[in-house]
């Protein structure tokens, strides 16, 4: 799967001057939320990572994203992989939290999804909250992976559609050239 191609497909790929969730600029964004309003963009993006969790040998009991926009794409893998979906929500001191009507063995083993990785901040608060209940994370899986470097994402293995390495920028670090755009915060 051309993931690129796809967010351009859907408008979801752009460039310009932006604020990240992770408090990071870029010269580039690509906005998930686009895509995944098409239910038949987001069949084929459900299809192919859980197609690709299957592939790397990844089972799970059940599928976590980060809400609200993991949600939406934690739901359409869980379809496609056969397991259930739950979310985190944002805690309101920072951290995030699942609600009490999800329920959850002792050692229920999970996935964490995410649709673009840039630090695993958010990610990994989701995956925080569910092994508070007693789950034990065994992967992170998300549709583009940002990161400068490869391998895991603090020890879980991860498995993404894609990579695709834009440059971001620390607030304090911001190059003359992008600081000249107007700053789009997203």
């Amino acid at each position: 799967m051309d993931v690129l191609a796809l967010y351009r497909e859907a408008g979801a790929y752009h460039e310009g001057h932006f604020l990240l969730a992770s408090g990071r600029h870029s010269p580039k964004f690509l906005q998930s939320t686009t895509v995944l309003q098409y239910p038949h963009l987001t069949e084929r993006i459900g299809q192919a990572l859980a197609a690709k969790l299957r592939e790397e040998g990844i089972g799970a009991q059940l599928l976590v994203g980060p809400a609200m926009g993991g949600v939406v794409l934690a739901y359409e893998v869980a379809r496609h992989y056969g397991t259930r979906a739950i979310f985190a929500e944002k805690d309101g001191q920072g951290g995030m939290k699942v609600r009490e009507a999800f329920t959850l063995a002792p050692g229920e083993t999970f996935v964490a999804v995410e649709d673009v990785l840039t630090t695993g901040g958010s990610v990994l608060k989701a995956v925080r909250a569910v092994e508070a209940l007693g789950g034990k994370c065994v992967a992170v899986a998300c549709i583009v992976d940002r990161r400068k470097t490869d391998g895991p994402l603090e020890g879980y293995p991860l498995v993404s559609l894609t990579r695709l390495t834009f440059d971001t920028y620390a607030p304090d670090e911001v190059p003359d050239w992008l600081a000249e755009q107007p700053l789009q915060e997203i």
